[in-house]
């Protein structure tokens, strides 16, 4: 394996545009960009595929689709309509998936199985739209402690149940590293999801947590994940695409973001590959 597999997910250099982040790859040899909706309608959707298109690149997620644990009404109409241009814009990059943060419970609600029973709703009306526009939904499970306000589907177990009544290649799962390796079943579950990993993401879980819990992910090495055994697992289990790196730290967005590319790249060969 070699750096062709690596992948720069926009987040990681939050300072840069998409034009920034497209030259901080060529520049970097990285042949992968993870993309985030907001900036590249910042830039234009249009745009922005004409620029990674002409640099040689190509989209290995658009992030993100999903919040919909809405109850019926306009605010759950408005999150599918949100969705399905999400969707036109996946395909308009020709991006590998679209990542599914569901979304956690709404304002004063504490029916958590009705949050998950809307989500596998909504995966339901979207899929036939993301089917006709050849776009992979791809559900992420997140860490418990994001439950209440990101993500309802906690486990690889329960995104994989969420994701079987549909075709692989219409809806997928993320195995990220920060959200899965304290699973006890993580193995077994990844081994359930062959034909169903749309992305691979890592990044690394470090102690002590901040006080923003959104902004605890670390740089590979600086924590406590063994990515060469995730990766292994995820490669038994078929996946061989891009493995996308995406940070979420104060500290790495301060930094020189062709610093924190150089230190990325070079974390990558120490701690996921072998």
């Amino acid at each position: 394996m070699t750096v062709r597999r690596l992948a720069l997910n926009q987040k990681t250099t939050n300072r840069w545009s998409v034009e920034q982040a497209v030259n901080g790859c060529v520049r970097a040899g990285i042949e992968w960009i993870g993309l985030w909706r907001e900036p590249v309608h910042d830039h234009g959707v249009a745009a922005a595929a004409r620029l990674v298109a002409d640099a040689g690149l190509r989209v290995s997620s658009l992030c993100r689709g999903g919040f919909i644990t809405a109850f019926p009404g306009g605010e759950r109409d408005a999150t599918l309509e949100d969705n399905r241009r999400a969707i036109d814009e996946a395909a308009a990059l020709g991006a590998q998936c679209l990542v599914m943060v569901v979304g956690g419970l709404p304002d004063g609600s504490r029916d958590l199985a009705g949050a998950r029973s809307r989500v596998a709703d909504g995966i339901a009306s979207l899929v036939p739209y993301a089917q006709q526009a050849g776009v992979r939904l791809a559900l992420e499970p997140m860490h418990p402690m994001y439950c209440a306000d990101r993500g309802v589907l906690s486990t690889l177990d329960q995104s994989l149940d969420l994701a079987a009544p549909h075709p692989a290649d219409a809806v997928g799962v993320v195995v990220d590293t920060f959200h899965v390796w304290w699973d006890p079943r993580v193995e077994a579950a990844i081994e359930r999801a062959a034909g169903r990993i749309a992305s691979f993401q890592v990044c690394d879980w470090i102690t002590p947590l901040p006080a923003d819990a959104l902004l605890s992910r670390g740089m590979m090495g600086d924590g406590h994940i063994d990515f060469r055994h995730l990766r292994r697992l995820v490669e038994a289990a078929g996946y061989d695409g891009p493995i996308e790196v995406e940070i979420f730290n104060a500290d790495i967005w301060a930094a020189d973001p062709d610093d924190v590319v150089a230190l990325m790249r070079k974390r990558y060969d120490e701690h996921v590959l072998d």
